[in-house]
Parts: C-alpha cells; structure tokens; sequence
C-alpha cells in the first residue's frame, strides 16, 4: 500500500468535523490494508510509530527544510517502516542523512505526514476512541470489546492485527495477565473537592495526588518487572522497587502506583528530579554498563541511587494469585492491595462524603508538597486506557501572565481557528519576551474564535502553519510546574500549562517577568 493513500485519509479525516465520518473513514482504509501493515498503520493512524520516539526533533527537522519535494508519489508503507528502522538505529549526521533520504522520495504532501509524525504533532482528529470504533466497525464487532481488549494488550494494534488480520472476532487471547503490561486508568480534572465530590454522587476515596513517576509492577515469584506509564520496561532503573515488591507475600501481582524521590524531611523532590532516575539504567551485577570483569554500575550511577533514591506508593491492585481484579470495585482492589504493601508503600487515603473532610485531606496533601488530591468513586472498576469522572483529580494550580507570541492554525473540530499558542515572558533587561512554550488546552468554542479574530489582526508574519503576531495580547496561563528545556530560549517551560482567560485590562508592559517565573521554580 502506498504511503500516499494514507495521507490521503489522513487529510479528509482531519477536514471533517464529525465523529461518525471520521469513523466511517477510517474503517474503510482499515477494512483495505494487508495484514502485515497492520501493525504500521495503526500507529500512524494514532499519530505514532512503531518504533516509537526515534532521536528526530524540531531542529533536525528545520534543517531540513530544503529537500525539495518528489515529483510523483512512490513511497510504500514497507518503505517508510524500514526508513524508521534505519533512522531509529543510527546517529549524528547519519540520523540526518537518513531522513533527508527518506524527505527526498516524498511528495510536499507526504514530507508534511512525515515530518509531523516524527515530531510528534500529527494532530489529524483521529484519537485513539475514534481509532478503536473505526476498528470494531471494519471488523463487524461492538466497539467495547475492542476497546477492553486494547487495554488488556497495552496497544491498539496487536488489537486490529488480531480482528482484522486474523479475523479472531472474540479476541479472546487479551486476558490480563503477569509481564503483560495494561494501559493505566486515567482521571478527569474537578475544579476542586466540592465538585469531585458531586459529580461522583457517593462517598469518594480521596488520595494524596503525588507529582511523581506513574509505574505499573509486575510480579511472579522473585521475578519483578516495573513498567512506565508508557508501558515501557524501566526496571533496571528502580531497583529500590523490585526490593520492595519481591518482599510482598503475593506470589503473582499486578499492582499500579507512583514512584516518587523524596528529600530527607520526606517531602517530594521536584517532578524532573524523580525523571532522573529514569534516565538510567543502574544494572546491579551483569547487564549493559557490566564489563567482561565482571563490574557492576558506574560510579554516577551508584551515587545517583544514593542521592536520589526512588520510593513506589501503591494505591491499586490489578491481579493478584491468578485473580484478574478490574473487573471488581475500588474498595475491594484497595483491601487487596493493603494485604501486599505495608502503610509506607501505600498512598495516603481516607474514604468520605464530607467536603469539609475531604478539603481538610486535600490540604494537608498540598501542605506536605503534593500536587493536590485524587477523588475516585468507591465502586468504580478500573477502566484501563480511559479517562472517565470515576477518577478525578484535584491540584492546586498556579498562573502566570503571559504574551502572545504566535498562534499555530488548529486541526480536526479546531480547523480554521488559531489554537496552540505561543508564550512569552516580559525581559525587561534584553528587552522583547522570552518564549516559554505552547499550550492549546483551556480554550472554548467562543475563546478560539475570538483569538482567532484578534490574532490575524495583529499578524507580523508567517511560517508554514504557524501566524506570527505584535506581541499585544496578555493571557492568564495556570500551570503546575516550572521545569528546564533546552528546548526554549529561556531555559525552563512550563508543565501542563493551559488558559484560564484573556487579561484584556492588562498590556503586554504588565506582563510577568522571566525573572518573576525563574523564581516561581
């Protein structure tokens, strides 16, 4: 199959705004795709690869601005797979060469997919909801039990091979199950425990809401594997974490959590401290970083893991002793869990249906550093993969002013609006503002197309997708952390940042300083 067709319905599925033709769309080039490209497709599909994030960034990219487009379009997806691969597997200026290769066989159509995609920005309106009803329509099945089975698979696509390519219509063979990593459940946000509380309709299990590493462990016997919430192996980093679940009296366990760093008065560290130790691998004994002698990790490794050592705070418990457990509620899962880990590995908790209890919980979480709370209902299942108002999370936020710098035009239902923004702090020493990242979240119906007005007649200039504007506007940004990046001029960005409002009572001389947001870190 050409790379071409899928562009193809990549365009038209982001040009339409409604869900069912998305579907209707998307099912069409499933139902018409080779078994073996199953795997290729529906990660494309979802704006992902197969080999996942493979060393191309923006800069990379930009550099490549110049290959100049293919006459007519030639490229396979077999094609574009084993380019990945290549590019995957080396590095430097190999890297380079290998995707300008890959740029120089591709259309101006195809090069955008591409260069999106190894970005990570294909934004085309296809999430993985409507992937997975797009899926169950091609074939012939109900929707939910595709998307159990993604979650009992920890991936869509094995999914869609088994339906579409081996026309396994019960699908049988995703069961929950040791060292088979499912998706974790995610939350929904309330503005604060008032509202989790009310939207639940019944006592809630309100938990410290911990600014850490969200891992999912493993158990058989003394064999631990701890997987990240990308489902990915990081065991060789936690060891801490495999000494801790070998010495629970379960013999097989499936348990969720969070690992977090703590500082000596027990207070966490800093969400990007906690992500240091994910950077390593801290093998003990044989393993990469052993030499042929025998060695153990090197020596910044041995110190890491002693400045920096990670504790795992369980709070659900998926499978344990052959007994799946998702399928029974909260309360019953947390019984199970307090059977496994003892208090100091289990996040703190209460069950309630007093808000003033629960704000009362919720401020002693925020008092000893955390983010805020957790409010889940007690008979919720756990629905892997999804994010529902069973889970919701609670966390004290904080804002910034900031200044328009720029707008990127939108796609899918906010095609034709301007929508991810670009931010920028007052430098009132250099003079001009300091980019401090993007956000596209927060925003309504009226929100986009008001600023989409405003910005187009404030425009300076254009690139590509992106509309340059006079840096007039101030918006009122709520973020949670202030973090380091390279990636942006000033040296730090800020962690799920999103608008709360327009400051037009505010010019762009009143905004925040670099200086105010360097000592917010």
């Amino acid at each position: 199959m050409r790379l071409s067709e899928l562009v193809a319905v990549s365009g038209a599925v982001a040009a339409v705004s409604g869900r069912l033709e998305k579907i209707a769309l998307l099912a069409a080039l499933l139902d018409r795709i080779p078994p073996d490209l199953i795997p290729i497709v529906v990660p494309y599909l979802s704006g992902a690869m197969r080999q996942g994030r493979i060393g191309v960034g923006g800069a990379l990219l930009s550099d490549l601005r110049d290959v100049p487009p293919a006459g007519a379009a030639s490229l396979d997806l077999a094609d574009v797979d084993a380019a990945f691969d290549r590019v995957a597997s080396a590095s430097g200026r190999a890297r380079a060469e290998q995707v300008r290769a890959l740029l120089a066989r591709a259309t101006r159509d195809e090069q955008d997919f591409l260069a999106r995609l190894l970005f990570g920005e294909l934004r085309q309106g296809a999430l993985e909801g409507v992937l997975v009803e797009a899926i169950a329509r091609a074939g012939g099945v109900d929707a939910a039990r595709v998307r159990r089975a993604a979650m009992l698979a920890g991936d869509l696509a094995p999914v869609a091979h088994a339906l579409l390519g081996d026309r396994d219509q019960t699908l049988s063979r995703f069961v929950l199950r040791p060292f088979q990593p499912v998706q974790p459940m995610l939350a929904d946000s309330a503005a604060d425990v008032a509202e989790a509380l009310s939207v639940s309709g019944e006592a809630v299990m309100v938990e410290h809401k911990l600014d850490g590493a969200r891992i999912q462990v493993h158990k058989v016997d003394d064999e631990v594997k701890v997987y990240s919430r990308t489902l990915r192996d990081v065991t060789a980093a936690v060891p801490e974490i495999v000494t801790v679940t070998r010495a629970m009296p379960g013999r097989e366990l499936v348990l969720d959590g969070e690992a977090i760093a703590m500082r000596a008065d027990g207070r966490p560290r800093p969400f990007q401290e906690t992500m240091r130790r994910f950077g390593r691998r801290l093998d003990r004994g044989r393993g990469p970083g052993a030499d042929d002698r025998g060695g153990g990790p090197e020596a910044d490794d041995v110190r890491l893991l002693q400045e920096l050592p990670i504790t795992p705070l369980f709070f659900d418990a998926l499978y344990v002793d052959g007994t799946p457990l998702i399928d029974e509620s909260l309360a019953r899962r947390v019984d199970v869990l307090d059977a496994q880990a003892i208090a100091p590995n289990r996040i703190p908790r209460i069950v309630t249906a007093s808000v003033d209890e629960a704000a009362r919980f919720a401020a002693h979480a925020i008092a000893a550093g955390h983010e805020g709370v957790m409010a889940k209902a007690v008979s919720s299942v756990y629905a892997a993969g999804r994010r529902g108002s069973a889970w919701l999370k609670v966390k004290q936020a904080r804002t910034l002013d900031l200044v328009v710098l720029a707008a990127e035009w939108g796609s899918g239902r906010r095609r034709g609006t301007l929508s991810n923004i670009h931010l920028g702090a007052r430098d009132p020493e250099r003079g001009g503002f300091v980019m401090l990242g993007k956000t596209f979240k927060g925003m309504t119906d009226a929100m986009l197309a008001w600023q989409t007005r405003t910005f187009l007649d404030l425009e300076i200039g254009r690139d590509g997708h992106t509309v340059f504007v006079r840096p007039e506007v101030v918006a009122e940004i709520a973020f949670n952390e202030i973090q380091d990046s390279p990636q942006y001029p000033g040296g730090v960005a800020l962690r799920f940042a999103r608008v709360k409002r327009y400051r037009l009572d505010k010019t762009a001389a009143e905004a925040d300083t670099i200086a105010t947001v360097l000592a917010m870190k």
